[in-house]
């Protein structure tokens, strides 16, 4: 049966709640919170008391804290069914996780299907929220047959605020910006959001790409109870530009190989009734346009790749909306109108749920099903070589405990053929018993495929996304990709063997510089008034041998240490679990002694970050974040407003974000800069940034201009129509790269020869002419991901990470961010070198 809710309880002219408060003391929103819902924003907390009222007053509804933001918001969910489901709901949950494989026993034939709707995860797309407390009401409220109907046989999971920070941080402006009435003019200030907007969350992260990552509080608290729920249905509410008509799925391709024909039609399916009711209302929509599912990591692609119906809807508004705003076409538009659109596609979506629970329990269990049982892809156990950095194993095996993925070490020993994922080659491999195997038989069998597939194939080139970002590479890991099924037998994660007891007083002690755990080490050890020397050359001493980078902290440096030095450097070393080498002597076997002037002092860097307008808010968070959650270095972030003024002689690390800044930096300023580094000052420019440096004046780095595109040879059909897939030919949205690098230099300490890279565009570099190439780009060093077949052209031959000195100071270009997302762990010590080994090189 096809239910008209539109006519029960939609009013176009508002929203009023009908309904009998002397039989119950359910309040609309409008009446918990005193204005008419639409009118202004909802602030966190009194969304979060409205949650919490319904949970009190309705035997239908419960609420969950699950969590705080960064900034200390909470975090809440909604569970909305039936009193007798909600009775059960427990039983429910555990009979969903048996039918996915998480928990073992056998699923009953129960049908109730498992809805899970997230609003506002980003912050400046705000009228989500607002449609979540009515969506919320209109499920609960006594006089509506037809959703109790469909509670029947659903759960609904409302998470009604993922980002609390960024949307306060829009709402909080927008309200000091405003007026008693909006201003529907697009030129008034409110709608012209300020740097650095309110989209992200504290630390200016894309919530929307961390599903997979999980590299933010907010994303892991909130995959904790997803992955306690393993929902059939996910739906990720958005906004778009104000002048943008609705969009619903079906999702446009690329489609990733992984989604199955079922997921696909059920998106149709449910776009259909969606546009039932927009047809009835005469609102514009579209789909399969522009929201493709490829990358992993969006809340429509996470959860395609575990198993639901995933989908993001975009409602036009965004930040420039407003409460009110003059489209175009010369129609207003409103917050009651967005909230009002929001409602009707994600209560059409619970009906159709509701009408179809059936099929959709059923399609799930056979999903988890033949991931068990019979996996698609070509690949079916992925080896993580035993010999790799257990620090790097941990972390990787971490991730996968939080997906759920699991994994385990080898039956025995043997000589297969796979896919190198050092080499890009298929050879013949060795399989030992101690290295980590990840079977694709197994219930997340789709995602562990995602996750480690060498080389994903794209449907479609035409991406919403990077296209590459297999874990072996992320995280700096050797190890292959099967064709053959191996037998896996569950095994814990590697640890460390951890004594830092040394007793009596050795001449000094020494620490490996081999990942991110070794900065945090240094970083801690720095802030303890440690003094540090690491050698610039391999060494061996004590029967034992050294890498260039190695830490080396001397008694007779610290003399003047105040604390008990021996105790205090073991416990911090305890504390990050890195084991410390005790020796006797400076006098080495082989190599630089520790007097030598290839072991040289380690200064702490006074670090800055340039921050404001121009900069990418993205970007200036991944340094921030870096800073401050994964090595806890100080870290002084500098306005661009007031750059100009700053005595940079404050500094010994000036960080330049990615961007477009360069009008926020005048030519006296870039002299001042220049006169900085000569003096000794270190300047790091990621990403975009260099294109900044390139070409003026002091800076020896030089963009090579790409071909110019003979549009004569297009036809004048194909000159307009076609456009976009003639430019993909010089595009590349994100794709893994093999970079040559050269471990003697300061910037490569602790990497071997090669790297492999995250390239986010196709901006090409010439090498320097004076400086050093630490790591280049050769042919042929494209390894994964989507790159159009000029720039993969351009790209040949090129600089990626590269250090000019200065006078006494120095220009590190690195044209890749090692910091993008977070999630790119292998290229943490990268940035660790450029901030603390460089000294001048």
């Amino acid at each position: 049966m096809k239910y008209r809710f539109l006519g029960i309880f939609l009013c176009l002219s508002g929203l009023l709640s009908v309904h009998n408060t002397a039989k119950a003391q359910l309040q609309s929103p409008s009446q918990f919170l005193g204005y008419e819902l639409g009118s202004q924003w909802t602030p966190h907390h009194k969304v979060m008391d409205y949650v919490d009222h319904l949970a009190e007053e309705s035997p239908m509804a419960q609420a969950e804290t699950y969590g705080e933001s960064y900034e200390g918001r909470n975090l809440k969910l909604m569970y909305v069914s039936s009193e007798e489901n909600m009775d059960r709901l427990e039983e429910i949950r555990q009979n969903n996780l048996r039918r996915v494989g998480l928990i073992n026993g056998k699923a009953d034939d129960d049908e109730t299907a498992i809805i899970w709707l997230s609003y506002n995860v980003h912050g400046n797309e705000p009228s989500s929220s607002e449609a979540a407390l009515e969506t919320l009401y209109e499920l609960l409220r006594a006089d509506n047959p037809e959703t109790k109907e469909w509670l029947d046989n659903t759960v609904v999971i409302i998470d009604p605020m993922l980002n609390p920070d960024g949307r306060t941080r829009y709402t909080n402006w927008y309200r000091q910006s405003a007026g008693e009435e909006p201003n529907a003019r697009l030129d008034a200030r409110e709608h012209h959001e300020p740097w650095p907007g309110g989209r992200t969350n504290h630390y200016y992260f894309d919530l929307n790409r961390d599903w997979a990552w999980l590299t933010q509080k907010e994303s892991w608290l909130r995959l904790q109870k997803y992955q306690q729920w393993m929902p059939h249905i996910h739906v990720d509410f958005h906004e778009q530009g104000y002048d943008a008509p609705y969009y619903f799925a079906p999702a446009a391709e690329p489609f990733h190989e992984a989604i199955t024909d079922w997921q696909q039609d059920f998106q149709y399916t449910i776009g259909k009734n969606n546009a039932s009711y927009f047809d009835e209302n005469d609102w514009l929509y579209f789909t399969g346009e522009i929201f493709d599912l490829f990358y992993p990591s969006y809340g429509d692609t996470y959860p395609i790749f575990n198993g639901a119906i995933g989908m993001t809807y975009e409602q036009g508004g965004h930040s420039r909306a407003g409460l009110a705003i003059k489209k175009v076409e010369g129609d207003t538009l409103t917050l009651h109108d967005r909230l009002i659109h929001h409602k009707v596609s994600g209560l059409a979506t619970i009906e159709t749920a509701s009408e179809n629970a059936g099929k959709l329990v059923e399609q799930f269990s056979s999903y988890y099903n033949n991931s068990r049982n019979e996996p698609e892809g070509e690949y079916k156990t992925y080896v993580i070589k035993r010999d790799n950095s257990t620090d790097k194993i941990q972390s990787l095996l971490t991730l996968l405990d939080h997906h759920k993925i699991t994994y385990g070490k080898a039956s025995d020993s043997r000589s297969v053929q796979g896919y190198n994922y050092q080499t890009g080659e298929t050879e013949r491999v060795e399989v030992t018993e101690e290295d980590y195997l990840v079977s694709a038989y197994q219930p997340k069998s789709v995602l562990a495929r995602i996750f480690f597939e060498p080389r994903p194939q794209l449907v479609d080139s035409v991406t919403y996304d990077i296209t590459a970002w297999e874990q072996h590479y992320a995280f700096g890991l050797d190890g292959y990709a099967l064709k053959e099924r191996l037998d896996v037998e569950p095994a814990p994660k590697p640890q460390k063997e951890i004594n830092n007891t040394e007793a009596g007083a050795p001449y000094a002690y020494l620490a490996s510089w081999k990942d991110l755990s070794d900065v945090r080490l240094l970083s801690a050890l720095l802030k303890e008034n440690i003094q540090i020397r690491y050698s610039e050359k391999y060494f061996e001493v004590d029967g034992a041998s050294y890498d260039r980078g190695t830490l080396i902290i001397t008694r007779r440096d610290n003399k003047d240490y105040t604390g008990d030095f021996d105790r205090t450097i073991q416990q911090i070393a305890n504390e990050h679990k890195e084991q410390l080498k005790a020796v006797p002597t400076g006098l080495v076997e082989k190599g630089p002694d520790f007097g030598s002037s290839s072991v040289r002092y380690l200064d702490e860097p006074r670090v800055a970050l340039l921050v404001g307008r121009g900069t990418s808010s993205n970007g200036v968070g991944e340094v921030w974040h870096f800073f401050d959650q994964q090595i806890n270095y100080p870290l002084t972030m500098l306005r661009t407003n007031y750059f100009l003024d700053v005595d940079l002689n404050n500094y010994d690390v000036l960080i330049l974000p990615p961007g477009s800044y360069s009008d926020q930096i005048n030519e006296k300023r870039w002299e001042v800069i220049r006169e900085w580094i000569h003096s000794g000052g270190r300047l790091i420019a990621l990403q975009s940034a260099n294109a900044m440096l390139a070409g003026k004046d002091g800076f020896e780095l030089k963009r090579i201009s790409p071909p110019s595109n003979d549009s004569s040879s297009i036809s004048v059909v194909e000159s307009f129509g076609m456009q976009q897939r003639e430019n993909i030919s010089d595009f590349n949205a994100g794709s893994i790269y093999k970079i040559t690098m050269d471990p003697t230099h300061p910037l490569a300490f602790g990497y071997d020869d090669p790297y492999f890279s995250l390239k986010l565009d196709a901006d090409a570099y010439a090498f320097l002419e004076k400086g050093w190439n630490i790591g280049i780009a050769e042919e042929n060093a494209h390894m994964s991901g989507f790159i159009g077949y000029r720039a993969k052209e351009d790209l040949e031959n090129t600089l990626t990470f590269g250090v000019q000195p200065m006078g006494s100071g120095s220009v590190v270009y690195m044209i890749d961010n090692p910091l993008f997302r977070a999630f790119w762990h292998n290229g943490k010590l990268l940035f660790g070198n450029a901030l603390f080994m460089l000294d001048g090189k």
